[in-house]
């Protein structure tokens, strides 16, 4: 599938295109309108504190969806979607440690994982786009750049670790512009967390994110930061759950879901 062809494709079609494996690429920009997730998959052992710790982190882990245990079906999120292949790159850790990004994960299935899709900024960067606000990563045809902050997230259990934050790039008045529009959206991270000078979150340099890409950012423009549902990812190599599998970031699980539903607003 040609980048030139995918953005017409409807959630259903780009899911088939992914199980295929035409389509391995990051996943912002697709299936404008829909809801994108990001994905945490445990064992039924660490489900519990992994909910409570979504529960008390509702800006960074805003839960769309939870499965029962060993059911890679999620029909509330899209009624064909498999868990299992549905992701054009996943992450598969032991213990905290990467261990493989295969691009499904049928092999290493098992009946006692749980799924918890967990609201996505990509949700929201079409309404921005619908009015005039450049999304800079994907001008530039990059994953967004993503950065952990000093900002502590409230622990549950063995979860805890520092607020993760991705970043977009823009003038004054779209920054304004882009609260408003972002606050509708509280189940996909709602509105900023941070604006301007990225030190006063941790961040030393914009160049050298800690996942997705660097983008450029002119001298009129601010950085301009939203939670993040790569935050989960850091708290599980706090952790260090026995199996755990995720999504790789940028590589987001596309649904059904409109974001119209998402709207308070």
């Amino acid at each position: 599938m040609s980048s030139s062809s995918h953005g017409s494709q409807s959630p259903a079609q780009l899911r088939q295109a992914i199980r295929r494996g035409e389509w391995n690429k990051e996943t912002s920009g697709l299936a404008p309108g829909f809801v994108q997730v990001n994905l945490v998959i445990l064992p039924a052992s660490d489900a519990s504190d992994f909910h409570r710790f979504c529960q008390n982190n509702p800006k960074p882990c805003p839960l769309i969806a939870i499965s029962e245990a060993g059911n890679p079906h999620v029909t509330a999120l899209g009624a064909d979607l498999d868990i299992r292949t549905d992701v054009p790159r996943y992450r598969v850790f032991h213990h905290g440690e990467l261990v493989a990004e295969p691009n499904d994960v049928k092999d290493i299935w098992r009946d006692d994982l749980v799924t918890f899709a967990i609201g996505c900024s990509f949700t929201f960067e079409h309404s921005l786009i619908e009015n005039g606000i450049a999304i800079r990563h994907i001008e530039q045809n990059r994953n967004v750049p993503m950065y952990r902050t000093t900002i502590p997230t409230t622990p549950a259990g063995n979860f805890h670790g520092p607020l993760v934050v991705s970043m977009r790039p823009m003038k004054a008045a779209d920054a304004i512009r882009a609260i408003q529009i972002t606050s509708r959206f509280p189940g996909v991270h709602g509105a900023p967390v941070h604006i301007g000078d990225p030190a006063l979150i941790g961040i030393k340099n914009l160049a050298q994110p800690d996942y997705g890409d660097a983008v450029d950012v002119q001298p009129d423009e601010l950085p301009v930061f939203w939670a993040c549902g790569v935050t989960p990812q850091a708290a599980l190599a706090k952790a260090r759950p026995a199996v755990c599998i995720t999504h790789a970031p940028g590589h987001m699980l596309l649904t059904d879901l409109r974001n119209s539903d998402y709207s308070i607003f």
